[in-house]
């Protein structure tokens, strides 16, 4: 992967190392740290911030003032809204115990990984706990605060974000589960109603059946 086949805005920060893939499209004073990989095709918003050693995917987009911290990997597909926060310590201080020095910034015992995974989608002004993983397809609801991992295809929202339904490739609804708004018992099969995709759902397990026509 090369600089020169993607398209990077004058204002932009690139630091030594940083790989960035064909046809990408890189946006005004985004800061793409040293050390970070970025996939073909994808869009990274202005004043958006990737931390060294970050992992993005292929046709990624992430929209404007999104933080991307060390140890998150973003996979192929993966939609990151305005305004989302990602987090990587889950003991967070500024110095250590005694106040004597800062702590440094680079990851360490510490740190936890976060992953994406491939064509899920974080909504706007989300903050995103470290440690987790949010699996394929799966929807986050913008505002949420993620402290779990989610499930593939599931919609989740709230403040701890939980599981309230389930949702198709396309981005559809499929279900609702039961006991959150009076919703019937959840169906073993379903299909989505805007593109025909059909999922078997048992314990909340959400499987792909077959894809339109199919």
């Amino acid at each position: 992967m090369g600089r020169g086949a993607a398209c990077i805005h004058p204002t932009a920060i690139v630091e030594d190392g940083v790989e960035i893939g064909r046809g990408t499209r890189v946006w005004s004073h985004v800061h793409l740290r040293r050390g970070s990989r970025i996939g073909e095709e994808c869009i990274l918003g202005e004043k958006s911030y990737v931390a060294p050693g970050v992992r993005i995917g292929d046709r990624v987009k992430i929209n404007a003032f999104v933080y991307v911290c060390s140890a998150v990997t973003l996979e192929d597909g993966v939609m990151v809204a305005a305004g989302t926060v990602f987090t990587n310590d889950r003991w967070p201080r500024a110095t250590t115990p005694d106040l004597s020095r800062l702590r440094g910034s680079e990851p360490d015992d510490a740190t936890r990984p976060t992953r994406v995974r491939e064509g899920a989608t974080v909504g706007a002004r989300c903050a995103v706990g470290c440690g987790l993983e949010i699996g394929r397809f799966a929807m986050v609801g913008m505002g949420s605060v993620v402290t779990r991992s989610v499930p593939d295809f599931h919609l989740a929202h709230g403040n701890p974000a939980r599981s309230v339904g389930c949702c198709c490739r396309c981005g559809r609804v499929l279900v609702r589960f039961d006991g959150v708004d009076g919703a019937d018992p959840v169906p073993e099969q379903v299909d989505c109603a805007a593109c025909g995709r059909r999922y078997g759902i048992r314990d909340r397990e959400v499987t792909e059946l077959c894809a339109p026509g199919g």
